[in-house]
């Protein structure tokens, strides 16, 4: 009898698994599935896809589900710290133990899947994640799963579910080189995972073409639009206007899958109370004090655009300093341009990606758009450590620009760590 991995074997494996890059396609996850005996339909399912807040609107959308009764778990990514994070029950990272049986079950899976394939076509770190995650949410019983994709849609490794609510949360010009050149293009590969007779939610500050887009896709597959409202209707607690939206579109998706179950009606207190617990991990995350300071995992224009609104009302008037990295796929640029305005100083640095700017090209840019004084730290800790002392016990500090940049300021410093985006 094999011996049931540690956590560590479970990541070590997981790490292993990105020396084989990213692949589209379905072929490989459905033949997980079949060989892990179609967990993906022992629950049921709500799909969330677009170009940002789908970690924030997929723990919402749970915490309000769990509220109401039902099990409710989540998968998510990236991860900052352990890839424990990706998987939730009831509003709870999964257990180390019951993780890594997870992976070791979908690496049995893998193994066999890899037999059959191509000697260049193997089971990728994405997929394998996926394959664990819908194994141990069908082991853990839960009633219902909220579901975050990973790139697009179509070809996304989730897309092998029978979802019966599809959330698009937005789109943005991100990932063209695999997604498509335009906002039309990106929103009809997201909104491939709606399915026949199914339940859509959409923001209601959806571009005109990705609206246009959804609405011509639920025609085409009978499913029935819900256009989610711009206020939740409760108090939120997660900071950040943008966390109120977030919060309306997984009001309307909860809504909506109740009301597909026609047994649980929407409970307002229940509502109430998802909205004052719910917390979303390197999002507005209060690190510090004296000075105040904030991590936001904002990685493209549209998502620092939108803590950039949040910002005078965080700031109050106070002197802010950002710590501040890019990933080179990213329109630098226009993020700078967004976030520039409110800093009375910045500190430029690198992250653990491969793919990350280097601070001086940021710094560069920086002076091209007539920002504010900057200074070069290539190490993440130490460039918190020198905004701290920029900003001043009464200032604020923000740490923003990529996920990898989150995740390399809250781990263990030596421990590694892999996100996808």
């Amino acid at each position: 009898m094999t011996a049931a991995w540690s956590l560590e074997e479970a990541e070590r494996y997981l790490l292993g698994l990105e020396l084989f890059g990213m692949r589209f396609g379905l072929d490989r996850m459905r033949r997980l599935m079949t060989a892990l005996d179609r967990p993906e339909q022992r629950f049921d399912t709500i799909h969330v896809v677009g170009t940002n807040g789908k970690s924030s609107t997929v723990r919402m959308t749970a915490a309000i589900l769990q509220r109401h009764g039902l099990r409710a778990g989540a998968y998510l990514s990236p991860h900052l710290v352990s890839f424990t994070e990706r998987i939730r029950v009831d509003d709870a990272d999964a257990d180390p133990r019951e993780f890594a049986r997870a992976v070791q079950r979908a690496a049995h899976a893998a193994a066999l899947v890899d037999r059959t394939q191509r000697d260049d076509d193997r089971v990728t770190q994405f997929e394998a994640l996926t394959a664990a995650a819908f194994s141990e949410l069908a082991a853990r019983e839960v009633d219902v799963a909220v579901i975050e994709a990973g790139l697009g849609g179509r070809w996304d490794a989730t897309n092998v579910l029978p979802s019966s609510v599809q959330v698009l949360t937005n789109v943005g010009l991100e990932h063209t080189r695999w997604l498509g050149p335009t906002v039309r293009d990106i929103a009809r590969e997201k909104l491939a995972v709606v399915r026949d007779g199914a339940t859509l939610v959409i923001g209601g500050d959806l571009h005109p073409d990705a609206r246009d887009e959804a609405e011509l896709t639920a025609e085409r597959h009978g499913a029935k639009l819900v256009v989610a409202p711009a206020e939740p209707g409760v108090e939120v607690a997660a900071p950040g206007g943008f966390q109120r939206r977030n919060f309306a579109l997984a009001r309307a998706a909860a809504t909506a899958y109740l009301e597909r179950r026609g047994d649980v009606a929407l409970d307002l207190a229940a509502v109430r109370a998802a909205a004052g617990a719910v917390a979303v991990p390197g999002r507005m995350q209060v690190a510090g004090h004296e000075p105040l300071t904030v991590f936001d995992g904002a990685h493209n224009p549209a998502g620092i655009a939108a803590v950039a609104e949040s910002l005078p009302q965080l700031t109050a008037g106070r002197r802010l300093v950002a710590v501040v990295s890019v990933l080179d796929d990213k329109d630098a640029a226009a993020m700078l341009r967004d976030l520039l305005g409110h800093c009375d100083a910045v500190v430029f640095t690198r992250n653990h990606s491969p793919r990350a700017l280097p601070p001086a090209t940021l710094a560069s840019l920086a002076e091209q758009l007539d920002g504010p004084p900057s200074e070069l730290q290539s190490d993440p800790r130490r460039a918190l450590a020198r905004a701290r002392e920029l900003a001043g016990a009464g200032g604020v500090v923000l740490a923003t620009g990529s996920i990898y940049l989150i995740a390399d300021l809250l781990r263990p410093a030596g421990q590694r760590t892999a996100s996808i985006l």
